[in-house]
């Protein structure tokens, strides 16, 4: 009889703690630090840290960066035991913390996806311009595995989705009797559990999707030269019209870097019988400042915020189609320079740009496209003590200040 298997992942929870980018002993991030989720054992031999990005409560599984999984010495103990020919165990040290942990690295990955009885599968197509990508897995929800293409393996990766580390029965149910912490699994065997009617339904919703994706993708070409160096995590989940949250960078023809919001104007997630452009508008903030790693950048987590913000009030939204808005976010990680005295970073959204399309067009209707431009904390004050009229008089001072919609870090307020 066939063996059961199960997607082995972080049971995320409030008060526990969150690890981060792998360092070598000398505090630099690891080049490559996909190299522990490739189902093939790790060419990095120095020993590791990991820097905690978050303090709380330890489990005896957990993610670090890249889902990259750390386990303690009972955990680590159990997979030598069970499956030792399966899984490199690499010692890390944790800040602050004891130990030992030990990064687990499965040393195997085995083609055994099984599509037809997957409940949502996206692939790569030529439309999205990465041609050795083309006919491989985008995204896949509700995955299912062939299990008579697995073998006797306990522990592996699935060649066509690495990103999901893959257990047996066996180990599950040890790590279950051992009481094991901050594991969760997910069944990827057994009868498929989608509504056909369901699937139907989500295939369209992912044809719609993909119509307004590859027409933004056409827009956001002439904008900049887009690279996988400037990926930035999407996010499941949120009030987003798909959802979905996506963000795009590109280097800009002078050297700065745009970031825009890539799934505002989604096709709504419960309209399937014709092509919508979600809340019809995108935010983008451009800067002419180097950012390093971008995913990190401090520019990416400000549109992040005020995106949120957006999609989460229509009033908002609202106030937006009436002209220009400042509005305020929460300051932390931001630039002490933006920072005001109560914590906050204040931003003015939608001022004009001829360097950027005010409107592009997508399958469901006109797209807005609105700069985020950061205000500096003392410009913030003078707009709240002027009242009705202030926005369009700071741009008309950003303008004569030789200042456009780029935002900076630090610069000399307009205001006094």
């Amino acid at each position: 009889m066939a063996t059961n298997y199960f997607t082995l992942s972080e049971d995320v929870a409030e008060g526990f703690w969150c690890l981060g980018h792998p360092l070598d002993l000398q505090g630099r991030e690891l080049d490559d630090p996909w190299q522990f989720t490739g189902g093939e054992p790790a060419h990095f031999k120095d020993p590791i840290r990991l820097p905690l990005d978050l303090e709380g409560e330890s489990r005896d599984y957990s993610h670090a960066a890249f889902g990259t999984p750390v386990v303690n010495a009972k955990l680590a103990a159990l997979f030598q035991e069970l499956a030792p020919t399966e899984v490199e165990l690499i010692p890390v040290e944790v800040d602050s913390r004891a130990g030992p942990y030990f990064i687990l690295n499965a040393l195997r990955t085995i083609p055994c996806v099984d599509t037809e009885a997957s409940e949502e599968v996206h692939s790569w197509t030529e439309e999205d311009e990465i041609p050795e990508k083309v006919g491989t897995l985008r995204s896949i929800y509700g995955m299912r595995i062939d299990p008579s293409k697995v073998g006797d393996a306990k522990v592996f990766r699935p060649s066509e989705w690495e990103v999901s580390l893959i257990v047996s029965e066996e180990i599950k149910d040890a790590m279950e009797r051992a009481g094991i912490t901050g594991a969760k699994f997910e069944a990827v065997t057994g009868p498929p559990t989608f509504d056909p009617v369901r699937r139907a339904e989500t295939k369209r919703r992912g044809e719609l999707w993909d119509q307004a994706r590859h027409a933004r993708r056409a827009v956001w070409r002439g904008l900049g030269t887009m690279s996988d160096d400037f990926y930035i995590p999407p996010v499941v989940g949120g009030p987003w019209p798909g959802e979905r949250q996506w963000w795009t960078a590109m280097r800009r023809a002078d050297g700065g870097m745009l970031i825009v919001t890539d799934g505002l104007s989604d096709p709504f997630n419960d309209i399937l019988d014709r092509p919508t452009a979600g809340f019809g508008l995108e935010l983008a903030i451009e800067t002419p400042e180097p950012l390093g790693e971008v995913w990190k950048s401090w520019p990416v987590h400000l549109l992040e915020r005020v995106a949120y913000e957006v999609a989460e009030f229509e009033k908002l939204r609202v106030s937006l189609a009436n002209g220009t808005l400042s509005m305020e976010v929460d300051g932390v990680g931001m630039p002490e320079t933006l920072v005001t005295p109560e914590g906050r970073v204040a931003v003015l959204i939608g001022m004009e740009t001829d360097s950027l399309p005010s409107r592009f067009t997508l399958p469901g209707g006109e797209v807005r496209l609105l700069t985020v431009k950061v205000l500096m904390p003392a410009e913030l004050k003078w707009l709240l003590h002027q009242g009705k009229g202030a926005a369009a008089e700071l741009i008309r001072r950003f303008k004569a200040a030789g200042e456009t919609h780029l935002s900076r870090s630090w610069r000399q307020p307009v205001v006094s």
